[in-house]
C-alpha cells in the first residue's frame, strides 16, 4: 500500500521505524475557552503532562446502581448476547464488551450528553464533539482476560480513518476497581509520542482483535523503554469514579484473578472537525458500532437527572 500524503501518523508498517513527537496539541482549546471550562488550569496541566485525570465519586451510589441494574438486564438478554456489537471472552460465552451502549439505553444516551461531561470534553477538544464509540468492558471474577498495551488512536487511525489526535475517552467505573480485579493501567506521558507499529492489517481484523489484540501493539523494546522512563499508574477507585484519558496514552490491563467482577463504561468523544476518513491501513471501514460514521452531528448538552452533582 502506498503511503498517503495526508497520513501524519504512519503505522502497520512492513518494518520498524523510530517513534516521534505527536503533531497535535493535547488540550485543543485556547484563551477563554480554556480558562472558562470546568477543569482548572492545574488539572489541564496535569492532563497535558500525564495524559489522564482521575476523579473519585463522580457518580453517587444510587446513580451507579441504576446503571448496574440496566446492565444486569442486558446480560440476560439473548438478543444482545447474539449481537455483533457484543464481544465474548475467547472460547467462552462470558461477555467481554458491549459496543454501542448509548444506543441501547436512554439512560446511557443521556449520560453522554450531560453538561458536566460535555463541558469538560469541549474544553479538552476545543469545540463541538460527537460519540465515536461507546462500550461497556466486563471482567468477570476469575475469568476476565486482560488487554495488551496499546494506544487507542493507533487502532482508530489505522482501522477507522481517524486523521488526527483530537479524541478523548471518559471511563466511569460501575464496580470498584481495586489492584486485584484488573484495573486500567496507564503509562503517564506516553501520549506525547507516536509509536508506529509493524504488521499488515487483515480484513475484519476487529473480529479477533476485540477478543485479543495482537496487532497495533508496540514492540517489547519500545514498551520496555517507555515504562522504565515513565512508570505505570493504576486507575483504582470506587464505583462511580471517572477516568479521562487522551486517545494516544499507552494503556492496558491485567486479567482479573480475583472473585470481584469489574465493569467500566467508556464514552469516546471525537471532534466534529476530526471526522473519519478512509482507514489508513487501506482496508474497508469497521462497522459503525466501532467507528461511528453516521451520527456525527454535534452533541447538545442537557441537564440529566441521572447525573447529580456529588459533594
Amino acid at each position: 500500500m502506498e503511503n498517503r500524503t495526508d497520513d501524519f501518523y504512519p503505522t502497520r508498517l512492513e518494518r520498524p521505524v523510530p517513534s516521534f513527537e505527536r503533531k497535535d496539541p493535547v488540550v485543543h482549546s485556547q484563551g477563554e475557552a480554556r480558562t472558562n471550562g470546568p477543569l482548572s488550569e492545574t488539572e489541564l496541566a496535569r492532563y497535558e503532562r500525564d495524559g489522564f485525570l482521575v476523579f473519585n465519586n463522580f457518580l453517587d451510589k444510587e446513580t451507579v446502581q441504576r446503571f448496574r441494574d440496566d446492565l444486569r438486564a442486558y446480560e440476560d438478554d439473548d438478543s444482545i448476547l447474539r449481537s455483533e456489537g457484543t464481544i465474548t471472552e475467547p472460547g467462552k460465552q462470558e461477555i467481554r464488551s458491549i459496543f454501542g451502549i448509548h444506543e441501547l439505553s436512554d439512560r446511557f444516551d443521556r449520560l453522554t450528553r450531560d453538561r458536566r461531561i460535555l463541558d469538560m470534553v469541549r474544553q479538552i477538544l476545543g469545540g463541538d464533539v460527537y460519540i465515536h464509540q461507546s462500550r461497556i468492558n466486563y471482567k468477570p471474577g476469575f475469568h476476565g482476560k486482560g488487554f495488551n498495551w496499546h494506544s487507542d488512536f493507533e487502532t482508530w487511525h489505522a482501522e477507522d480513518g481517524m486523521p488526527r489526535m483530537r479524541a478523548v475517552s471518559f471511563s466511569i467505573s460501575l464496580t470498584d476497581n481495586n489492584p486485584f480485579n484488573g484495573p486500567l493501567m496507564l503509562v503517564p506521558g506516553t501520549h506525547k509520542t507516536w509509536f508506529p507499529c509493524v504488521g499488515r492489517t487483515p480484513e475484519d481484523n476487529y473480529q479477533s482483535s476485540l477478543k485479543k489484540q495482537e496487532l497495533g501493539v508496540p514492540s517489547d523494546k519500545d514498551l520496555d523503554q517507555m515504562i522504565r522512563e515513565n512508570g505505570i499508574q493504576t486507575a483504582t477507585g470506587g464505583a462511580g469514579s471517572l477516568i479521562i484519558f487522551d486517545c494516544n496514552v499507552m494503556h492496558g490491563s491485567n486479567a482479573n484473578m480475583s472473585p470481584w467482577p469489574r465493569s467500566n463504561l467508556f464514552f469516546v468523544y471525537n471532534s466534529v472537525e476530526n471526522q473519519l476518513e478512509q482507514p489508513f491501513c487501506g482496508n474497508r471501514p469497521r462497522p459503525d458500532f466501532l467507528g461511528n460514521r453516521t451520527n456525527t452531528e454535534a452533541l447538545v448538552p442537557i441537564e440529566s437527572p441521572d447525573l447529580r452533582k456529588t459533594g
